[in-house]
């Protein structure tokens, strides 16, 4: 007995509409006005990455590229339990779509980073 499930017509029309080839992600893009972020804004992005003594300035140093008015005081940090990885939250100042986009990859592609959110 097979547990696959498969997607109606409907959902892969709907799939379909979304995606577009032409963007490296994926997706189309949101129209300002669809968006349900306001610019500007305060917006926490969450960070899980491998525990390093210089991961914060690190991770403050990339989001300084983005958003100079970042304050550092500011980040929360969780470390887990056996202190391997450390959770963050980087509350930035939002001021458009883009600019967003661009400091999740920023942030996705440093070596110690595993998850941005």
């Amino acid at each position: 007995m097979s547990t696959e499930k498969t997607l109606s017509a409907e959902q892969l029309a709907r799939l379909r509409e979304a995606v577009d080839p032409n963007n490296p992600f994926g997706l189309k893009e949101i129209p300002p006005e669809e968006s349900l972020i306001e610019y500007p804004s305060d917006f926490p992005i969450k960070v899980m990455a491998q525990s390093h003594p210089e991961l914060i300035d690190a991770l403050v140093e990339l989001v300084l590229l983005h958003d100079p008015e970042f304050q550092r005081e500011t980040i929360e940090v969780r470390p887990s339990a056996k202190g391997n990885y450390t959770g963050l939250t980087l509350t930035v100042r939002a001021t458009s779509r883009e600019q967003l986009d661009t400091i999740y990859r920023t942030l996705h592609a440093h070596e110690l980073v595993k998850v941005v959110l």
